[in-house]
């Protein structure tokens, strides 16, 4: 059961999340496979960078090209992935653009990179957040203002403070993680974004600014602002003033798409050896709604790159890619929209996106004029298309900007800041007042203090799943062994309060478990109490079965023996609820048609059951009290009726603090 939360609440996790965090390391060697069907698009070459030192590729068509096809095919075959697209540009120029694989794999249509349409998901926040910064520098918005002045409808004050845009803009509105509605299958799920914004509003779980906490429902509150103060429809506004001046034709936040681009859309999978999936709705436009060929997101690339910026005027610009939050001293910084992904010396900002289908990466190196944008339509096995995304950023910064390599020793302090470093912890992304909350209890990333004074933390492993190790090289900071991730931590009063890799800390943080929510003890206890309630359902039947075989009679009568079948029943409800939230789970984790609502007729009845439960627990309290006051102790008996009392509170116990019994069916 416990394998099954794990994998089930990993990949809702994974769904919610920006994969762009996903550390990578770099997959298998590459070995050069016959070109699958593509159809490069000829571009004018580029000024090629001038070598940082002998040896270094330089940055061309003919290189890039080359570097490129030994390592797309086989990564896509290897991977089982249907179709990428990736294009590099560099002042000004395109690069190149390719399309590997394929849009439709069952009627053979090659990827397009001027045609095929992409879902980049979360990269869509970039043109949401570029609209912001438009209506900021036309004076029509103010960066600290507090949104509900904009709005004609209310964020709920929390903790004091108002929430702001440069808070939307940095991740640090404190909003709680919400996934129903995140994604639909069925068009009437299409809500206008008033009403899906108005309809469930996350509750705030951190003061504005305080804490990075990603969020979805932010940026598309970002979006709707931008459609109450410049009087278009949003999808109209980036329409007229961001695809229409960069001649963006083939790209759309329409939802579904209009008539003339809808044939051009690639096909979404998991994997490609299976059939295609539905085409998805996110009813938070703003946060990933958009639909673009390989060669519009070029030209906005461009855009942000190019001095005489048309979207921007300089001095905007230049506020929206500078550092505006850095949670962890040491670590990349948040950008306005953007994130810093700084790496090699160079100032890289960037984002990534996921649907479900769908996996893409942005990244602008701005002190090269260059940009790399790629997308892949399918997951892959075992989510080769996340490694395969990072092994390309990390192979594309290291060999056309590599870095001079500096020797830096491992700390003094190694063994006592590891020491701090150790425990469990949880992201500050998550749910805490629904039953999701769940999910934050469910592989929790522990960090473990190794003999040679180096740490690992369980969630961060290389590609065969190890663990990675990671040595201190600055104070509260470490560096992968064998490689250049970098991982911080921010430290209060001596004591760690929060820690972060590179690629998670301009967005969200891992803060140390709490007492009531830490795995590490919760996980184990809760797996004995089950096991309890499973001896304890199951004596029932089969005690039965063997008195009926043999003839014996129960020498208990009357209430003791009603006080033990309540107990018996509620033993088996117990076991329905961990079994209905389980299942739940499951079915958010595997079909993207659960978030519509169709589970709370589920929820309503697990929690009834639960309600029966807690009753329940009162009866085996109430038994075991009768037990322990009787004249005549039989002590078996009484140690097994406590025992059974005592996990039936600690299930009860979870019940509430998981947060399973909330009258609001949001989550």
């Amino acid at each position: 059961m416990r394998k099954q939360l794990t994998k089930a609440a990993t990949r809702l996790l994974r769904l919610v999340l920006p994969s762009v965090l996903l550390i990578g390391a770099p997959i298998a060697a590459q070995v050069p496979a016959t070109l699958v069907p593509a159809k490069p698009v000829a571009a004018a070459q580029s000024v090629p960078i001038v070598p940082a030192a002998t040896g270094v590729p330089t940055l061309t068509k003919t290189d890039v090209d080359a570097w490129l096809d030994g390592l797309f095919p086989y990564g896509l075959d290897t991977g089982n992935i249907a179709g990428a697209v990736v294009v590099v540009v560099k002042d000004g120029q395109v690069v190149t653009e390719r399309g590997y694989g394929y849009a439709d794999r069952k009627a053979g249509k090659p990827v397009d990179p001027d045609t095929t349409l992409f879902r980049p998901g979360s990269i869509s926040k970039l043109f949401t957040w570029t609209a912001v910064m438009q209506q900021v520098q036309a004076g029509k918005l103010d960066l600290d203002r507090d949104i509900n002045t904009y709005l004609d409808f209310k964020i709920p004050p929390a903790y004091g403070k108002p929430v702001t845009l440069r808070n939307l803009m940095t991740h640090t509105g404190g909003f709680e993680e919400t996934a129903k509605y995140l994604i639909a299958i069925d068009p009437r799920d299409n809500r206008p974004l008033d009403v899906a914004l108005k309809r469930s509003i996350p509750a705030r779980i951190y003061a504005p600014g305080s804490m990075p906490a990603y969020s979805n429902y932010g940026a598309s509150l970002a979006g709707y602002i931008v459609q109450r103060v410049s009087g278009e429809a949003f999808e109209a506004y980036v329409q007229h003033h961001i695809f229409a001046p960069l001649g963006m034709t083939r790209s759309s936040f329409v939802q579904p798409l209009p008539a003339n681009l809808a044939p051009l859309l690639s096909k979404g999978y998991v994997i490609a050896s299976d059939d295609p999936k539905p085409y998805e709705i996110i009813p938070l436009s703003p946060a990933g709604a958009l639909s673009a060929t390989g060669a519009d997101m070029a030209k906005f690339m461009i855009a942000h790159l190019s001095a005489s910026n048309p979207l921007l005027d300089a001095k905007t610009a230049r506020l929206m890619y500078a550092a505006a939050n850095t949670p962890i001293p040491g670590m990349p910084a948040m950008a306005l929209g953007f994130y810093h992904e700084d790496r090699n010396g160079l100032n890289i900002i960037g984002h990534g996106g996921d649907t479900d289908w769908f996996h893409s990466d942005l990244h602008l190196y701005l002190d090269k004029g260059v940009g790399l944008y790629m997308s892949f339509n399918s997951a892959g096995k075992d989510g080769a298309a996340h490694v395969l995304r990072q092994r390309v950023f990390d192979s594309f910064t290291d060999r056309y900007f590599p870095a001079k390599p500096v020797a830096q020793p491992t700390l003094a302090t190694a063994a006592e800041h590891g020491r701090a470093m150790v425990g469990n912890y949880v992201s500050s992304r998550g749910s805490t007042t629904n039953w999701l909350r769940i999910a934050n209890l469910i592989g929790q990333p522990t960090v473990a203090l190794n003999p040679d004074n180096t740490i690992t933390v369980s969630s961060l492993t290389d590609p065969a799943g190890v663990p990675k190790r990671w040595r201190e090289v600055a104070p509260w900071q470490w560096q992968e062994v064998g490689g250049s991730d970098r991982l911080g931590a921010k430290v209060q009063d001596g004591r760690v309060v929060a820690l972060a890799p590179q690629g998670f800390a301009p967005i969200f943080l891992f803060v140390p478990a709490s007492t009531g929510m830490n795995a590490a003890w919760i996980i184990p206890v809760l797996l004995v109490a089950l096991a309890v309630m499973l001896a304890v359902a199951l004596s029932w039947p089969i005690v039965a079965l063997t008195r009926r075989r043999y003839g014996y009679r129960s020498t208990v009568s009357g209430r003791p023996l009603r006080l033990r079948r309540a107990t018996a029943l509620t033993a088996w409800i117990m076991l329905a609820i961990a079994v209905g939230w389980m299942a739940m789970l499951s079915a958010l984790s595997s079909d993207v048609a659960y978030f519509d609502g169709r589970l709370d007729i589920w929820m309503r009845l697990v929690q009834l059951l639960s309600l029966a439960a807690i009753v329940g627990t009162a009866l085996a309290v109430w038994n075991a009290w009768t037990l322990a006051r009787a004249p005549q102790k039989h002590w078996a008996t009484l140690l097994w009726a406590v025992v059974v009392a005592v996990a039936m509170l600690f299930l009860v116990w979870l019940i509430f603090d998981m947060r399973t019994l909330t009258p609001s069916l949001n989550f």
